[in-house]
């Protein structure tokens, strides 16, 4: 398993509550162009259409050897796999209490890609100070255990 990409921006907007894996349809050249490791998940989400599930607004570019592809938008929405229990599940803890759903990765397993999403809550700026406070003080107190031996 190696991962092409990773949403930073997702770890520090967003608490995280539950994380789930999910398959991407995508067609040949954009698995090509994935592979390659261009794709961005910056200001990225998932929608919700029916029963189904779809990443938004994920920028994957055209592959650079397959020619020209006429009316192709690489932000298009694309469909992602999941059980129809787990689309009902995940849709339920969507719609209560102001969750959301957002990728947090993408990464190949064995032949396939897939997302590693999450359902989140929102963090209030307070809370990003006392994540921040709270990594600062972790890694002060790792440099001077590291310093005593």
């Amino acid at each position: 398993m190696s991962t092409i990409t990773t949403n930073k921006r997702a770890f520090h907007d967003y608490e995280i509550l539950f994380r789930f894996e999910a398959g991407i349809a995508l067609s040949g050249q954009e698995v090509k162009s994935v592979k390659t490791g261009h794709v961005s998940l910056k200001g990225a989400f998932v929608t919700v259409r029916g029963n189904e599930l779809f990443l938004t607004n994920a920028f994957i570019p055209p592959y650079r050897h397959a020619g020209n592809v006429p009316g192709y938008d690489p932000t298009q929405p694309r469909k992602l796999l999941l059980h129809r229990r787990e689309i009902r599940g995940l849709i339920g803890k969507a719609r209560s209490d102001g969750l959301t759903i957002v990728p947090l990765s993408v990464y190949t397993k064995g032949r396939y890609v897939k997302v590693g999403c999450a359902v989140v809550r929102g963090k209030t700026s307070r809370d990003k100070r006392e994540t921040i406070k709270k990594r600062d003080t972790d890694r002060a107190v790792r440099r001077e255990l590291r310093s005593r031996d």
